[in-house]
């Protein structure tokens, strides 16, 4: 917890210029707006979203509605955080949320209202029942029961185990018919914010979750019946993950800062690009991706190792390098 907040205090130290912070901001809409809804199996690349939310075009397919809602959210979201719009959390909110997460995609019985009918958590591969929620009846208690939590804790608890707390018995109550992922996702923004994690302007935590969602998957969900597992959930693994993904994002957009880019050379992004795709990267890979020589490319890797921006693991010819995150 405490290392988020080093690296919050990093962020907020850094002057912008207003175009610099424009820039960051559209990129990191579209780039939540695309992670948010592949996550639940949307095929649009982030090339394309970045086209629709700036065309906005008026005849859309539901996989273009579905990038576009949750843009306009965010943007509602954010502004109402701006404006110190937003007050307790409540199951109004909540709703209004799905609202735009799900307009014009599904039957209008189900917008804005939690559930009162039964839903089934399915394995996509093995296309077969894991996971049985709470029956209808039982979904507004138990929201009620994660609101009241949280608004009575928020002064408690640090905000990162109150927004995640949130984020998994959201998705274990699962208490809409369609948009429960997506409209826990930008609750939880909305809560990190409110208690001072702000998610919107920079960076998008979501981005954290899609580029692993069998894991995300595997760390939010639960399997089996509600009822059998409910008082034995363990959400320790979860928080952690949940912690580590907010970190990661943050450092990743450290790494987007002018300040940074210029004291990297175009070899350094490279490493930092391949890291960024393949996890790891080895003396012999770097060797393999640059002309430069076998000196200069261990003070390379030096380099960005003692600014903090990877780490190396093992030793001798066994190392490897991997961003930092924590």
């Amino acid at each position: 917890m405490r290392k988020v907040g080093e690296v919050i205090g990093l962020l907020n130290s850094k002057a912008l210029s207003d175009a610099v912070l424009m820039t960051m901001t559209i990129e990191a809409r579209a780039l939540s707006s695309f992670s948010s809804t592949q996550i639940e199996g949307n095929p649009i690349p982030l090339t394309d979203v970045k086209r629709i939310i700036k065309s906005q075009p008026s005849t859309i397919k539901d996989t273009e509605r579905e990038v576009l809602n949750y843009n306009k959210a965010i943007l509602v979201l954010d502004k109402q955080i701006k404006d110190n719009q937003i007050g307790e959390l409540s199951n109004q909110f909540i709703c209004k949320v799905q609202k735009i997460v799900i307009d014009g995609l599904i039957n209008n019985s189900y917008k804005g209202k939690y559930r009162n009918e039964p839903v089934f958590v399915n394995d996509p591969i093995k296309r077969e029942t894991v996971y049985l929620p709470p029956d209808a009846k039982d979904v507004e208690p138990l929201m009620t029961d994660l609101v009241d939590f949280v608004n009575a804790n928020e002064a408690e608890i640090d905000p990162l185990i109150i927004a995640g707390i949130f984020h998994k018995q959201a998705v274990i109550i699962h208490p809409f018919m369609d948009g429960n992922g997506r409209t826990t996702r930008l609750i939880t923004k909305t809560l990190l914010a409110k208690l001072g994690i702000n998610t919107f302007p920079l960076f998008s935590f979501e981005n954290y979750y899609n580029n692993n969602v069998t894991r995300y998957f595997q760390k939010v969900g639960v399997l089996g019946n509600y009822y059998d597992i409910t008082n034995s959930i363990d959400f320790t693994e979860w928080l952690e993950y949940f912690t580590d993904g907010i970190l990661d994002e943050l450092n990743r957009i450290i790494l987007e800062f002018p300040q940074y880019q210029e004291r990297l050379e175009p070899h350094h992004r490279k490493i930092i690009e391949y890291l960024k795709e393949h996890g790891s990267i080895t003396a012999r890979e770097y060797a393999r991706i640059t002309d430069r020589a076998q000196s200069t490319r261990k003070l390379d890797l030096k380099k960005l190792t003692n600014l903090g921006l990877i780490k190396a693991i093992g030793n001798g010819k066994a190392t490897y390098y991997v961003l930092k995150t924590k």
